[in-house]
Formats: C-alpha cells, structure tokens, sequence
C-alpha cells in the first residue's frame, strides 16, 4: 500500500479534527524522522515539544520494555515504585512540595484549577465567593472545558461556550493590566512562563516578579503553566527557574515523559497544605508503573547527560543562525524565544507555505500563532543539526 493509500485509509477511520500534513511516519533515530517510503526527515518540531531525547536515545526504550515486563497499570488505590521514584524526582528538579500526574497537559491544568479553588475554598470559606481566575490574552491552555475557560484565545473557545465561569483575561507582561482584574472574589492568577501556541513570547522578568508579589500580597495562588516551555527547553528544569519566581503550582507534561502520555501538577508547599485532600481528585491511569518508569529515566538521563548544560551551551549558537536568518531572508521579520523554543515572524506570506516547504525539504516545523515559525527540536541536537536545519529553512523560505 502506497503512502497516500495509507493516509487515505487512516481518514476514513479517524476523526477529522486535524489538518494532517501529507506524510505518514513509519520510525525515528536520534533527531531524525523517516516516512513509510524512507525518506529522512531532520525534526525541529519534536512532536510539538515533547520528544526532548530525539528517538531511541540510549537508556530510554531498555527502561520502558523492562517495566513492561513488571506493571503497566494498577489504579491508583495502589502505590507502585515507579511513580515514587518519578514523584521524588520531580519535586528535586522544582523545588516544589507535593505532585499529582496525570494523562496530559490538559489535565494538569485542571487539577491545577481545582487546587487553586480549593485553597481559597480552605481558607476564607464558601461565602467568601474567592473563585475567580486571571489568565492571559494569547494563551493556550488546553482544550478541555476548564483549561479551555482559561485560554486566552477567543476562536478556541467560542464554539464551546458557555464555559466555566469566574475567568477574566488581562494582557502577558503587563501587570497593569492584571491589577485592574483582581477583586476580593480572585482566587488564581494562571500563565505561561513563554507563550507557545499564542506566538513564543517569553514573560520579562519584572512581570514575573510583579504577579508574585502581588499574589503574595492578595494571598492569590499563583500558577506557572510549564507544559511546553519546562523539562529543560528553555535551558532549565523549568522556565521560571530562569527568572528566580517561584509559584505557588505548576503544570507540566510533553517532555516530562519523552513521548509517554503524561502530565503533572505541582503544588508548593502553601498549596499543597491547604487545598486538595483525598475524594477531591483523581485519575484511573494517572501515575501508572509505565508512564512513571519514563518519567524517572527521563530525569535519570538529564541528570547523567547533563542535558540542561547542552541546552545552555548551544543556545547562543542557535540564536545568531537565526538572526543571520533574520538578516538574510526578507520574509522573515524577526526572532525571538528562549533556549530551544525559537519563533520567526512570517511576513509576505502564510506560515503554512513555509511549513509545507520544509517538509518537502526534508525539515519538521511548526506554527505559532498566525505569524510564528516555531522551533521546539530534542534537546540533543548538535551545531550539525542546527547547520542543517537552517540550509533547510533557507531553500524553504527562498
């Protein structure tokens, strides 16, 4: 069967809620993907930020066939080894106090939701009415009902709507304009530490630091959402251990796992004193033996690789290929991003032009936005790959 019968096949059978790109994938190596007809495809896409090891990284597969071979699954009426050693882990790398994982991104930010409620229900009571939450014009939190109520992006939530209630938007990196939101009813203020989905926009520092404080001052749990830019992308375990403001929860997935379906909230130790307790939460395959196995080789490899350092190391080199990009191409407008999440303003034409080019250019990337070219590739790529990928980018944006 060819590849285009293949694909033809899959969409008779799947829900079309995608709009797939013309290639059917058969197997990966290192930072590279191969279709069912062999050809060689650099990824600088990384399943959307989730394959931080690139495919088959040594150590990673031996640790998911040896857990098979144990448990793949319990329930959480249980406790298994594997989720304990994650859960340790996890904590190490945050500095945070207690973590729940989950399925998915998604999820995380509903648990995290619900914590954030809980604690303002703990503390000051049902008739104090602190349910309300701040999130960001532009952001992107999922695509459940409550992580879809705290998206800032109005297209993803209008067909769906009502949604759930108590949500106000202010504006990224203005702290203005989220002081004009707070009332004696906030409970939450939730962001990304670098918007990914709204265009790859990092927080300055002083907004940052601005929403800590006045969380601190309203005693409002502040909730950092690391899904995309946390496990190392940006150079460090986590985006906000760049800036030095630590939240009260966070969220995490994609690379958490390496390309397992997982996810975690975490709380400190202020939230995790005084919001959810047990009948609050739960998930039937959250924290199963398999996913946790991932996750505590996931945090085994970064340590022992020092895949953190690499980030740091090579990130420079990344940055001024890209500006000499900038410099070279007429279409593309600008750069900007931290560590290995890089976005480059499209004008003149459609990001999806660009991004089909690529891959016919034998080059994974992805969209941003309306305008963003995005860059999110393993954490383990050499200035080879990087080499590569702009010769690649440059014939695609000629």
């Amino acid at each position: 069967m060819s590849m285009n019968e293949q694909m033809n096949h899959a969409e008779e059978s799947i829900l079309h809620t995608y709009n797939r790109f013309p290639v059917m994938f058969d197997h990966g190596e290192g930072c590279y993907l191969y279709d069912t007809e062999g050809k060689k495809y650099l990824d600088f896409a990384a399943g959307i930020a989730v394959n931080a090891l690139g495919y088959h990284y040594p150590g990673y597969d031996d640790a998911l066939k040896s857990q098979i071979d144990k448990l793949t699954h319990i329930s959480n009426l249980y406790y298994n080894e594997p989720m304990s050693e994650a859960g340790e882990k996890l904590i190490k790398a945050s500095g945070l106090s207690k973590a729940f994982f989950t399925n998915s991104g998604t999820e995380a930010i509903e648990g995290a939701l619900k914590a954030a409620r809980k604690y303002s229900y703990t503390k000051y009571g049902k008739e104090a009415g602190r349910f309300e939450i701040i999130a960001m014009n532009h952001s992107f939190h999922g695509r459940s009902m409550g992580a879809l109520s705290v998206t800032g992006t109005e297209h993803y939530r209008e067909p769906f709507e009502p949604l759930i209630g108590g949500v106000k938007f202010a504006d990224f990196n203005d702290l203005e304009s989220v002081k004009a939101q707070i009332t004696d009813k906030t409970c939450a203020v939730i962001t990304e530490v670098v918007q990914g989905e709204g265009g790859i926009y990092p927080a300055q520092k002083e907004f940052l630091e601005g929403l800590r404080a006045l969380c601190d001052e309203k005693d409002i749990i502040l909730i950092f959402d690391e899904i995309q830019c946390g496990m190392g992308r940006t150079g460090y375990y986590f985006a906000w251990q760049s800036y030095g403001v630590q939240p009260d929860v966070m969220t995490c997935a994609k690379a958490l796992g390496c390309g397992v379906p997982v996810g975690a909230f975490v709380l400190g130790e202020k939230a995790a004193a005084a919001s959810l307790v047990p009948g609050d939460h739960g998930t039937t395959y959250g924290g199963n033996p398999f996913v946790c196995a991932a996750v505590s080789k996931v945090f085994d490899i970064f340590e022992q690789d020092n895949i953190l350092a690499h980030v740091q190391e090579l990130t420079p080199y990344l940055e001024e290929k890209l500006d000499a990009l900038v410099d070279k191409c007429p279409i593309v407008a600008a750069r900007r991003g931290k560590g290995f999440m890089q976005g480059l303003v499209i004008e003149g034409t459609t990001v999806g032009s660009v991004v089909t080019k690529a891959l016919a250019n034998g080059l994974l990337v992805i969209s941003a936005g309306s305008d963003v070219l995005r860059l999110v590739p393993p954490l383990v790529i050499t200035k080879e790959h990087i080499d590569e990928m702009i010769e690649k980018l440059e014939k695609s944006l000629a």
